[in-house]
């Protein structure tokens, strides 16, 4: 389980279908074998690591929901560790499961911060609510608007300098992941197809 807080980007210096070599510091200093880590709010499993760098396998499934096979050697990713017990929950839980991808419609400066458009399935969209979470790429953000298509974020600068959304222009594939107490809910009411129905 994580937060969406974002610690470190991390870069990618190797990647195949099969896996992924990223290169961390912070998030390497008590990382161990077996670990989950979120990488651009992808929980993936690390099975081997140097001082400097960890590896994970990427699975078929992975590849089919998430945007990670469109990174290569020099993207920069968003890390976290997984949640520790008795750490803060400065965001919201994540599970690191992503629901599918979403793409960057537009981006516009508002004062000091950034305005994103972003374009969701329409099968995500009734997990999408003003003013609650959303993890985009791993990071927990607010919804500012929502329409029946797409929804907006205002993203301050310190999440732009310390997440890889500074990075974000026009048409960029993002993974989404949405507010798991609501597909409980959803769940519990009998209604659910879900975000994992194809």
């Amino acid at each position: 389980m994580f937060t969406g807080i974002v610690e470190e980007i991390g870069e990618v210096t190797q990647i195949n279908e099969r896996g992924m070599t990223v290169m961390g510091a912070k998030v390497m200093e008590d990382l161990k074998l077996g670990n989950s880590v979120s990488v651009n709010g992808a929980c993936l499993t690390v099975v081997s690591q140097t001082a400097k760098e960890f590896s994970v396998d990427l699975s078929p499934e992975t590849m089919r929901r998430t945007s990670l096979g469109g990174l290569r050697p020099g993207s920069g990713v968003n890390l976290e560790r997984a949640l520790a017990v008795g750490d803060r929950l400065g965001g919201h839980i994540v599970q690191g499961h992503v629901d599918g991808t979403a793409r960057v419609m537009s981006r516009r400066v508002d004062g000091d911060s950034i305005i994103f458009r972003i374009r969701a399935p329409k099968r995500l969209m009734p997990y999408i609510v003003e003013k609650g979470f959303i993890a985009v790429d791993g990071i927990s953000l607010t919804v500012v608007k929502r329409s029946t298509s797409s929804f907006t974020l205002a993203v301050i600068p310190y999440t732009l300098h310390n997440t890889n959304l500074g990075l974000l222009s026009v048409g960029y594939r993002v993974n989404l992941e949405s507010d798991i107490l609501a597909k409980y809910i959803e769940n519990l009411l009998g209604k659910s197809t879900g975000p994992a129905a194809g």
